[in-house]
């Protein structure tokens, strides 16, 4: 079986920086042209079943993704794929918080999570229960999930060479794939924040957040 595992498109809250977490920002137009870019050039890939986080931002880039790509399933909504609750960050910038902001990022596994939030071992636990659910299947189906930056490294963790690396380098990009590939119940990554598109579109808003 496989997995493709995107980030949604860019909001305008990406674009300024700011902590989205469970705000229900729609894609803006940048975020609209990626996802149909990257259904358009994944044609030929046939997906058996879709699932997506219940923010409109994920299922929007799911259903853009689905229609260009010519896949016409329905989408399961799954909250295991939500992104990280920021808490009282919510809509604004992780400078705010100072020099305990920065570990989110980088020094992740001493980050104490955010008030009135969730911690990243929170965001692990439910995205790699979902992850597992499906490998355990064994069904041999090509999936899509639809969810976001910090739930997509939460749910490949166990999984990766570096998992004390939590953010591998930086964000996922928007509309960035991180492909599994499982079969009698292992699973390995094959690929991590692939693009469908022309790279030279790529921000990177990691740097970006970090050096706010």
């Amino acid at each position: 079986m496989i997995i493709y595992i995107v980030r949604h498109g860019e909001t305008v809250l990406n674009a300024k920086g700011v902590m989205q977490g469970r705000l229900n920002e729609p894609l803006n137009q940048n975020g609209r042209d990626l996802a149909e870019m990257t259904g358009k050039a994944m044609k030929g890939i046939h997906f058996d079943c879709c699932i997506s986080s219940s923010l409109d931002r994920a299922k929007e880039t799911a259903e853009i993704i689905l229609r260009e790509s010519e896949n016409d399933i329905p989408i399961d909504i799954d909250d295991r794929a939500i992104e990280i609750d920021f808490g009282d960050m919510e809509g604004k910038k992780l400078s705010e918080m100072g020099d305990e902001g920065l570990k989110f990022f980088f020094d992740t596994s001493h980050f104490a999570g955010f008030p009135n939030g969730e911690t990243i071992q929170d965001v692990c636990a439910r995205t790699q229960e979902l992850l597992k659910e499906l490998i355990a299947k064994d069904d041999g189906k090509t999936y899509l999930i639809s969810t976001h930056g910090c739930a997509m490294r939460g749910m490949i963790n166990y999984l990766s060479d570096t998992p004390a690396d939590y953010w591998l380098g930086h964000a996922p990009h928007n509309c960035s794939f991180t492909i599994v590939e499982a079969e009698g119940g292992k699973a390995r990554i094959t690929d991590i924040d692939k693009v469908y598109y022309d790279p030279s579109l790529i921000v990177d808003y990691f740097k970006k957040q970090s050096n706010a």
